[in-house]
């Protein structure tokens, strides 16, 4: 994100990444989050926050209102993920969304050796308690972009520790995964 951007941070918890990013880069932030817990944390850290569902309540922000609209971790944890997506589109000149991999073959050992869904640092939380409810792969989301005509311009994944671009095929190792996205209404995708 380059310095001064205007950054929409959708579902942004407690507001650690806007303030960051005001911190580091100079840019105006805005939160939408749902959560009264992680209201409350923005409002105590200054982020600039109003309580909302992205799921239905995206409308009201006009057209490309936004140089970023940013989906971190947030993605898997929505009702209508692809609604979501669409929207941060169209609030955003660039769409910024990061995930958990769930094909990461770690995941997929520890789910075919055990029979239990994995708990691991990256997805900390047993099946009753995650807040993840649409679990999907680097594979899934680069379809879908390419079924919606969305141009992913850069792709990063996090590998053994390590954070590096996207290779194609990356789906079985990507632990997370963040990709740089625009609606441009025609597919672009190196990865794809």
């Amino acid at each position: 994100i380059p310095d001064g951007a205007s950054v929409l941070d959708l579902g942004c918890g407690d507001g650690k990444l806007l303030l960051t990013l005001a911190r580091r880069k100079g840019i105006r932030g805005q939160g939408v989050e749902l959560s009264n817990k992680a209201i409350f944390d923005c409002v105590d850290r200054g982020v600039p926050v109003f309580q909302s569902d992205i799921d239905s309540q995206l409308g009201s922000f006009p057209d490309k209102s936004f140089d970023y609209a940013v989906l971190e971790e947030t993605l898997q944890t929505v009702h209508k993920p692809v609604e979501v997506l669409r929207e941060m589109l169209r609030i955003g000149r660039y769409g910024i969304v990061s995930f958990p991999n769930f094909a990461n073959y770690r995941l997929m050992y520890s789910l075919f050796a055990r029979g239990r869904m994995p708990v691991d640092s990256t997805l900390p939380h047993q099946w009753y308690e995650t807040p993840n409810i649409h679990l999907f792969t680097v594979r899934d989301f680069l379809d879908w972009a390419v079924k919606e005509k969305v141009r992913v311009l850069r792709g990063y994944v996090l590998v053994e520790g390590f954070v590096r671009e996207l290779r194609p095929n990356d789906d079985m190792f990507a632990e997370e995964a963040l990709l740089v996205v625009e609606g441009i209404g025609d597919t672009v995708c190196d990865y794809c």
